[in-house]
This record gives structure tokens, sequence and C-alpha cells, in this order.
């Protein structure tokens, strides 16, 4: 199997295929048919989650991981005082996710290049943790969920979604293709979600399957 890191990080794939996708989940009249076509899913439901950034209270830390384009930016609101950090490993969406915090005026968001399985931050530093269309696409789903999970201050959340097998056969077979291509990591189960996060010492406060995709909230022990 190709390897996944390098495929985000290698600039002309990400210059098609990046392109593509940014330009999709930003355009939720494209995304929303694209979900139904391949993975039975309502992609609004993704619109829906990114509502917690706006919901957090000023002097909150917000770490968005891996945050491609920077699409949940849409959901910070204009005087909301918080730390924003958008992380990815991939340095051409960390370009398309300057360039949008700069169209929306967000100037204090910070971006840092960073493989979601290794992040240099200290323990206990986010009050939310975003993870939106990526735990598919790493080649250890278990240990990036761990290391969020360790991000988080007590009672801090993570919340996302993840593409998984076993729910329906299209989806599958584009998971299959995808794995191939070098695009998507092995993926898993609903079982697997659910065990990633409990094993990661998370709290599940919410975890449902729209087609093939599972939605989850999950927070960490408070003190």
């Amino acid at each position: 199997m190709p390897d996944v890191r390098a495929m985000w990080r290698n600039r002309a794939f990400e210059a098609v295929f990046g392109a593509a996708y940014n330009f999709g989940i930003e355009h939720d009249w494209l995304a929303k048919p694209f979900g139904r076509a391949i993975f039975g899913t309502d992609a609004g439901l993704i619109y829906d989650a990114m509502a917690a950034v706006g919901a957090m209270p000023d002097g909150s830390a917000i770490l968005d991981v891996p945050c491609g384009g920077g699409v949940a930016m849409r959901a910070l609101r204009a005087t909301q005082r918080v730390r924003y950090v958008a992380a990815d490993i991939s340095p051409t969406q960390l370009d398309r996710a300057r360039r949008r915090a700069a169209e929306r005026g967000l100037d204090t968001v910070e971006l840092v290049e960073a493989d979601v399985e290794r992040m240099p931050f200290p323990d206990g530093e986010f009050d939310l943790c975003l993870c939106f269309n990526g735990l598919h696409c790493l080649p250890d789903p278990a240990a990036a969920v761990r290391e969020m999970a360790r991000c988080l201050r007590p009672g801090g959340r993570l919340v996302g979604d993840v593409a998984v097998r076993g729910e329906r056969r299209r989806a599958d077979a584009w998971i299959a293709a995808a794995r191939s291509a070098g695009i998507f990591g092995p993926s898993g189960t609903l079982t697997d979600v659910r065990a990633w996060l409990t094993a990661a010492g998370l709290e599940i406060r919410s975890l449902s399957t729209s087609g093939a995709v599972v939605h989850f909230t999950a927070a960490a022990p408070s003190e």
C-alpha cells in the first residue's frame, strides 16, 4: 500500500485531488449529493457539527486537525475571542487554510504543520478538538485518537466524523480504491470507532451513523 503520509505531503497530488476535495467540501450543494451517492450519507451533518466552534466561550482553545483547507473556520463568530489552531500534515492544505483565514479576517488563527499522531502540543492544551473527514486518511487512526485525547483538557471534547467500512457496499468499494491509491489509510468499522474512542480514555457522548459515515462526540474525563 502506498505511504499515505507521503501522498498527502505531495504537492502535485494535492494540486489535483486536494483541490477537488476542498472545492467539494466548501460547497454544500456539491458535498451533499456526492455524500449521498457514494457514502449514502447526509453531508449536512458535518456542517451542523461545526457549530460546536461557534458555541465555544471566549478564552477557549480549539484544535482543528487535520484542518484541510480550513472549512471549519466558517463556524467561527466574528466577535469570538478564542485560540484557534489549524494543523495538518500537508503544506498545500495549510496554504489553503491560510488563505481562507485571511479572506475571513481571522488574523489570529495559528497554522501548524504536524502529523496528527505526533503533535507538538503539551498535554491538556485544548478545550475542543475537531476532526472532520480525517481519520480514514490516516495510517493509524487509533494512535491519532489517542494523541487528540492527550491534547484535551479535562472535560474537553473531541467532535468529528469518519468514513467506515461495512455499512454500504458502494462506500466499501470507494474506500478500497482510495486505500489502493494511497489516499485513505486502513479506516475501520463502527465497532472500531467506538474502540478507538474508549481506548483513548474518552467518554462517548454521541455516536451515530449516516450511511457509511460515523459522527461522534467524546469527552476527556473531568477532574
